[in-house]
């Protein structure tokens, strides 16, 4: 059961990676850092250094900005193509390896391949889509949604991965509903 839990942890969390790239690292970071319950093994340990956390903290800020501004968030997508995946496959890798010891290149593809996906739905069909449905106006409440889902993930993907699980299927088939609707009513 362990394993099962470590395993959809991981996915969690380069799940969430794919929404915003710092979130998980630095939620991972913290609690790594400051409680005993879930500690990084070397070389990921590293993210629990101070200064690491602050740089992570800077980034959540500057892509957090970067993603409310008009233009500037496409751009910024654009830049997180590919540091989102690697992200992902940081944090699937960290993660399991620290809950499950699961190899290291299987959890780096894992986890690339996970938040390379999600970076790919959202900034190559849902955000495109928001922007040329509400002329960009609907940009700022889907960022700060997917900033939220991503720090809810992460959170619930250290504390509850089995809950966590439940909560992906639930918004997928919600995803899915809404995106069959769109389609009917269009056709």
């Amino acid at each position: 059961m362990e394993l099962l839990q470590g395993i959809f942890s991981a996915f969690g969390l380069s799940a969430s990676a794919g929404l915003n790239a710092y979130i998980p690292l630095f939620i991972i970071a913290v609690i790594s850092h400051y409680t005993d319950w879930f500690k990084l093994n070397p070389p990921y340990d590293a993210l629990g250094n101070p200064w690491i956390m602050i740089l992570l903290g800077v980034l959540i800020i500057i892509e957090f900005l970067a993603d409310k501004i008009p233009a500037v968030n496409h751009l910024n997508d654009l830049i997180q193509t590919f540091i989102r995946p690697l992200a992902g496959a940081i944090v699937f890798a960290a993660s399991a390896r620290a809950l499950t010891g699961l190899n290291p290149v299987l959890s780096l593809a894992s986890g690339l391949l996970v938040a390379g996906g999600v970076h790919v739905v959202k900034a190559g069909v849902i955000r495109p889509a928001v922007t040329v449905t509400t002329g960009g106006v609907g940009n700022i409440p889907v960022s700060l949604t997917e900033d939220l889902i991503s720090a809810t993930t992460s959170i619930l993907a250290l504390l509850l991965p089995a809950l966590l699980a439940i909560f992906v299927i639930i918004l997928t088939l919600l995803l899915l509903r809404w995106r069959w609707r769109r389609s009917n009513s269009n056709a």
